[in-house]
């Protein structure tokens, strides 16, 4: 079975909206509001060699996939199977810089690709799929960094009424605030 992991970049009031840019009212928070601490990244470049295949939901590769493909340190993610959750995408496929992604129309579609050989599938950005991931069971793993930020409004990575327990099996804390949190899916 393939695990699915949600890595994202959160606020401590569990916002993930807008943290490179975009329309949200304080849009581009990672980079802008908090000093840069490189170390605080280098589980993004470990997650590069764990992760098999991406998966997205339909807004954030609507944003990801005109950008990625050209940019060269993605150029591992943009070499590797990627995977798009849309119930209103027509077709199997859909663009990706010279490639293509795999158009996946349910959950049951994911639950099926979970079956599969292979490694970890990671969900970067897709706030509404990775709350539908959850409620359906289908998360494994979250890798959260968490900024020193309160946003007050914006998509949230966990939604009103899921519960469930966690495992913490990493964590750490940089000098400017970020704390890197790893937390496995109690079954």
């Amino acid at each position: 079975m393939r695990p699915i992991v949600i890595t994202t970049f959160l606020s401590l009031d569990g916002v993930m909206e807008a943290p490179g840019g975009g329309d949200h009212p304080h849009a581009g928070w990672t980079f802008k509001d908090v000093a840069f601490e490189e170390a605080a990244y280098e589980v993004k470049g470990r997650e590069m060699g764990e992760a098999s295949a991406l998966m997205f939901g339909r807004q954030s590769y609507d944003e990801f996939a005109p950008v990625w493909p050209s940019m060269e340190e993605f150029a591992t993610y943009n070499a590797m199977p990627k995977y798009v959750v849309s119930t209103t995408m027509s077709g199997d496929t859909a663009p990706w810089g010279d490639g293509q992604v795999e158009v996946l129309h349910s959950l049951d579609d994911v639950a099926a690709l979970k079956e599969t050989d292979g490694g970890e599938i990671h969900v970067h950005g897709s706030a509404n799929l990775a709350q539908s991931l959850a409620r359906a069971g289908l998360v494994d793993r979250y890798t959260l960094l968490v900024f020193p930020l309160l946003l007050g409004s914006g998509k949230r990575l966990f939604a009103d009424g899921d519960k469930t327990k966690l495992t913490l099996v990493e964590h750490a804390a940089y000098a400017n605030g970020i704390t890197l949190q790893r937390y496995d899916v109690v079954r």
